[in-house]
């Protein structure tokens, strides 16, 4: 196997210069994002380190309770997230439905995706169960704000459209079909975009990091396509699950749409 190349302190320094150019640029270019990026890059940099000395405390010493711990906090993250990336504001309905689809749709994903698909023991084991988790959640998370957002808009903006379907004798689901349909849709379809081009337009992140860690290609591909099929079943799951039960807090007992 072929020596992993480590990456010195001047050679990070050199990423961070870059970034620093690109700012000088978008600055010069008068785009007002220069901040954006600035606090996204310290942001990120401070969470990775924090999470690198998390990841070899929870692999250096497994336990299960520990795990559970690390996963119930990184849904509470992604829910807290969600919530904040829709810019719309979300009823307290709305909201239990948001973070029930997210933790039943991942949750399930990621157990058969363990149990099953690896077979892994024990099942906590934190160097396989962690990453896995995070790939899951994350894109579930950018899945269900963009379905969130999609349905919000579409009962705020065609409320005349389901009231008057409502009037002719439609059942709720009826009326927002259309509605639910293109919240998938919006879920949905980066997903499975990303999943179009992947392999001939770009190397996927998780192949890419085993490939540079000296691992084989062919089996860096086994791993990048179960967990692909991982990812794209736990969004669409997810996101089912919202559309499905979203729907009806817009609508009270009596039928009658409310928004």
């Amino acid at each position: 196997m072929q020596e992993i190349i480590q990456i010195q302190f001047w050679q990070m320094a050199a990423a961070y210069i870059f970034v620093l150019i690109l700012m000088i640029i978008v600055k010069v270019k008068g785009i007002p994002r220069e901040k954006e990026i600035a606090l996204s890059t310290v942001r990120m940099t401070l969470q990775l380190i924090l999470t690198g000395f998390v990841l070899v405390y929870l692999f250096e010493n497994p336990h299960p309770l520990l795990v559970l711990l690390t996963l119930a906090i990184m849904q509470l993250f992604a829910i807290s997230n969600i919530f904040k990336r829709v810019k719309t504001k979300l009823s307290h309905k709305l909201k239990k439905i948001i973070a029930l689809a997210m933790v039943t749709g991942t949750l399930t994903s990621l157990l058969y995706f363990i149990l099953v698909v690896i077979n892994l023991s024990p099942w906590y084991e934190p160097r396989y169960f962690i990453p896995l988790a995070g790939m899951l959640i994350g894109n579930s998370m950018t899945g269900i704000s963009l379905g969130v957002t999609r349905l919000v808009e579409g009962m705020n903006t065609q409320k005349k459209l389901v009231e008057t379907a409502l009037m002719l004798g439609a059942t709720p689901k009826a009326a927002s079909r259309q509605i639910t349909d293109n919240a998938f849709d919006a879920a949905i379809l980066p997903t499975i975009n990303s999943m179009v081009g992947m392999g001939i337009v770009f190397l996927p992140g998780m192949m890419t990091g085993q490939i540079l860690a000296g691992i084989s290609p062919i089996t860096a591909i086994e791993y990048q396509i179960a967990i692909m099929l991982g990812i794209v079943g736990s969004v669409a799951l997810t996101v089912i699950l919202f559309v499905q039960l979203g729907y009806k807090t817009f609508f009270n007992h009596e039928q009658q749409f409310e928004i």
